[in-house]
């Protein structure tokens, strides 16, 4: 489809009407304190993938409400040493994957883990690992669980899970916690996004085409979902939007980008109707660090720079982590 949000001009200083809850910051730490009572109890066991260049570990760790979540964590062959380390979310209805498929930043020299998200994997890519809470009435989807209060919404355990896999990832004596990144596309670039504004020391952050920014926004603009499924919920709740509004703020990345300082490289295609062009630009224009970038793909839908973008995080990351340029460069190569 053609262009339909604003002209690139107004995005670059378009700002979200989205309302900040007064008890953010309080939410959130109490939010993680509790999670923190449950032991972290990562544990990794090594994998059989008939692969030689990697190898891998399948954990598991404590998430939210001391819930066992799972994933890959996995490093170069024959690694003796700890490694810089690139923790990884993954886009929406998708899970953790068959062993053998994350290959791209063990590949390139980093150790690796990529969360599988709750109660999803049965979209596009296989995940192992329940929600246990259930919720009252929702649209299809994840988006509307429990989404009349923010203790109850269902992010609200996936955020915790992901800060938690980055305690889990830092934990392996082969990943170097103090050199941390995350990383994720779509819904995973939306997680990373709140990961970067609630733990304070990582060295770098790439969301790409991130979702979950901008609700107000993004709900009244796209009838794509998962966004159309606040919509829907709301054409059945009438008397909801209000809480859901309240709700949502809790969790929108505008708030979150607010609180981030680690570099960051964001994407956005300004044909993307499933995470439109304002709304990661509401995200990134709202990000609080000084070194940042948006890479914007100008005829691409919500497939964004696809390979392009990954070659772009591949020669911006492995600086903000110390790596240096990839082998064999010869020099750095300019942003």
């Amino acid at each position: 489809m053609a262009e339909f949000d604003l002209p690139l001009d107004q995005l670059r200083s378009y700002r979200s009407s989205s309302v900040e809850p007064a008890d953010f910051d309080r939410f959130w730490a109490d939010t993680l304190t509790e999670a923190r009572g449950h032991d972290l109890d990562a544990r990794f066991e090594r994998v059989r993938t008939g692969l030689r260049t990697v190898e891998t570990y399948d954990a598991t760790f404590s998430g939210f409400g001391g819930h066992r979540i799972k994933g890959w964590f996995v490093v170069p062959a024959g690694t003796a040493e700890p490694l810089p380390l690139v923790v990884e979310f993954v886009g929406y209805g998708g899970g953790r994957g068959l062993p053998h498929t994350p290959l791209l930043w063990a590949s390139a020299g980093f150790a690796y883990f990529v969360m599988d998200t709750r109660g999803q994997g049965g979209g596009w890519s296989s995940g192992d690992t329940p929600d246990p809470v259930g919720s009252g009435p929702a649209a299809p989807g994840f988006l509307t669980r429990g989404i009349e209060d923010p203790h109850d919404f269902y992010y609200r355990r996936v955020f915790t899970d992901a800060v938690r896999a980055v305690e889990a990832a830092r934990s392996h004596p082969l990943a170097d916690a103090a050199r941390t990144a995350a990383v994720g596309i779509s819904q995973g670039g939306g997680i990373t996004l709140a990961v970067g504004g609630l733990v304070p020391d990582l060295l770098a952050i790439a969301p790409d085409v991130p979702f979950l920014c901008d609700f107000p926004r993004a709900t009244a603009l796209t009838d794509r979902t998962p966004y159309r499924e606040v919509g829907q919920y709301l054409s059945v709740h009438r008397r909801a939007k209000a809480r859901v509004f309240a709700t949502l703020g809790y969790f929108d990345g505008v708030h979150f980008a607010a609180r981030g300082r680690a570099p960051a490289l964001f994407s956005t295609a300004l044909e993307d109707d499933v995470c439109p062009p304002s709304t990661v630009f509401a995200a990134y224009n709202a990000y609080a660090g000084d070194d940042k970038r948006i890479d914007v793909h100008d005829f691409n839908n919500h497939e964004g720079g696809g390979p392009f973008q990954q070659a772009s995080q591949l020669d911006w990351l492995p600086r903000r982590l110390g790596a240096g340029p990839a082998e064999g460069s010869g020099e750095e190569i300019p942003d």
